[in-house]
């Protein structure tokens, strides 16, 4: 079927008046639609991927193979889809790759909060920072599935003398949605910081972010760093 050249033109200039915060999601999806499917009316697309998912995010967040399984959905549209939020994460992480200072909680949360946008899987992140809190390097130390990645603590421990940090703090996520840190978490961490402070580094924090909100296991009361590095 092919859709209304006015219509479409109708849409792109309401979002460029006005942006996306007036549409309803049928519409969004359905103007961001135009770009995979030239040609055709897209708005039944879009109510078919709203439908199977239930609502926009799910849509964003889902696989190709996914997005697949809704009829009209090919291998075409489902990378397109899907090459949305990473390069909506891609523009996130690479905005904060100038000089940075994460010298507080707050500031380590909010950063991990842009690595962490649209991830599914349990990912764990290390950051790597110098005596005073500049960030040297944050790298992806493992993905696991929806519910477990493992810590490769040799590995943190090789990154984080490469590049001379004086201290570094671990990060994963709860796909769950609850950034409760849970008896592993906390396991896990007292290894890390072992393995850090034989080396003389500092394991300053772990942090466990879930659906836009993260938790401090420093301020949860779950890990005190001192402990660990006065054993160095």
């Amino acid at each position: 079927m092919h859709t209304d050249e006015g219509h479409r033109q109708r849409l792109k200039n309401r979002f460029l008046a006005e942006g996306l915060d007036s549409f309803e999601e049928v519409h969004a999806l359905e103007l961001l639609l135009f770009y995979a499917v030239p040609r055709k009316d897209t708005k039944p697309l879009a109510r078919a991927l709203l439908d199977h998912f239930g609502s926009l995010a799910p849509v964003l967040e889902a696989t190709a193979e996914e997005l697949e399984m809704v009829p009209g959905v090919g291998r075409n549209i489902a990378t397109f889809l899907t090459l949305t939020t990473a390069m909506g994460r891609y523009y996130q992480t690479k905005r904060t790759e100038l000089p940075t200072i994460l010298d507080s909680t707050e500031a380590c949360g909010q950063y991990l909060l842009d690595h962490y946008y649209g991830r599914r899987n349990e990912t764990v992140f290390l950051l790597c920072l110098d005596a005073k809190g500049k960030l040297l390097c944050c790298r992806k130390m493992a993905e696991g599935d929806v519910n477990s990645a493992n810590v490769p603590v040799r590995r943190v421990v090789e990154i984080a003398l490469a590049v001379n940090a004086s201290a570094v703090l671990l990060a994963h996520n709860h796909p769950s949605g609850i950034a409760v840190p849970s008896k592993e978490d906390v396991l896990t961490t007292e290894y890390v910081a072992r393995a850090l402070a034989a080396m003389d580094i500092l394991l300053t924090d772990h942090i466990v972010v879930a659906d836009g909100d993260y938790v401090s296991m420093v301020q949860s009361g779950l890990y005190s760093p001192k402990d660990f590095y006065s054993m160095r």
